[in-house]
């Protein structure tokens, strides 16, 4: 019994967390949902911008017109509410954390949030304008470009999550160099089949085409040379060493 209360204790602080996190997306969700419309312009605007001027996007489907600002609207509820919920996840695993991990995590999180912020904004200034350049310009002639607005949404937001997670490399290079399972030293030897695995990945993740493909493995590249010079800051020697030093009272804190 007595071991039953601290996982129920732990299961009710879970749902505590998950709770804040999902209502944190919900009220920015609220607070935005009145501007759905405007929102979706503005997302649609790199393609609008190089649509010829008796071209416009349209709506195939009868509902389109309501749920494509709606789901886009939810979407950007959850990302400008990420902060926060990473912030409830770290709350619920810090007790559980050596200093050592807390010293790695607490910087880590916030790189982890910066750079996916960085993806998406890199997507929408700098790879949008040229890929939607790239297809408007090279469309048949005879043949009118007008993109379906439910078809736009899905095609950008799978754009956004890619090069999201993509620049996440720096903290996975941090990771795995810190956790012992390679190092600089390693990764440098191999970077030849990490350029070729950066363009595959490319390709899995980006659509069809050799501009995004090559627009997401060069700073995937990048970053992963960044990520090795983060690494150095991280010794596992001197991790290790702390652990072995727990806090007092022999209690993780």
């Amino acid at each position: 019994m007595s071991q039953q209360q601290p996982l129920i204790s732990h299961l009710l602080e879970l749902r505590t967390k998950l709770l804040r996190a999902i209502g944190s997306v919900l009220l920015v969700f609220i607070a935005l949902v009145y501007w759905a419309n405007d929102i979706y312009h503005y997302m649609a605007t790199p393609l609008m911008q190089v649509l010829p001027e008796s071209s416009s996007m349209i709506a195939t489907d009868v509902a389109a017109p309501f749920f494509a600002p709606f789901k886009l609207t939810l979407v950007l509820a959850f990302f400008i509410a990420i902060p926060y919920v990473l912030l409830q996840i770290w709350s619920f695993v810090a007790p559980g954390l050596y200093k050592h991990e807390k010293r790695l995590v607490v910087p880590l999180l916030a790189s982890s949030t910066f750079l996916f912020y960085l993806g998406i904004a890199f997507a929408y200034y700098v790879v949008f304008p040229v890929v939607f350049g790239f297809f408007t310009s090279v469309a048949p002639d005879g043949v009118q470009v007008a993109t379906d607005i439910s078809s736009y949404l899905s095609f950008i937001l799978k754009l956004f999550f890619a090069f999201g997670l993509a620049f996440e490399i720096p903290v996975a290079v941090v990771l795995l160099c810190w956790a012992g399972v390679t190092t600089p030293e390693e990764l440098k030897q191999k970077r030849p089949y990490i350029v070729v695995g950066a363009f595959i990945i490319g390709m899995l993740l980006t659509p069809p085409d050799i501009i995004s493909q090559t627009m997401l493995a060069i700073p995937m590249l990048i970053l992963f040379e960044g990520g090795l010079i983060a690494a150095r800051f991280y010794s596992k020697k001197e991790d290790e060493e702390d652990q072995q030093q727990p806090s007092i009272g022999n209690e993780k804190s």
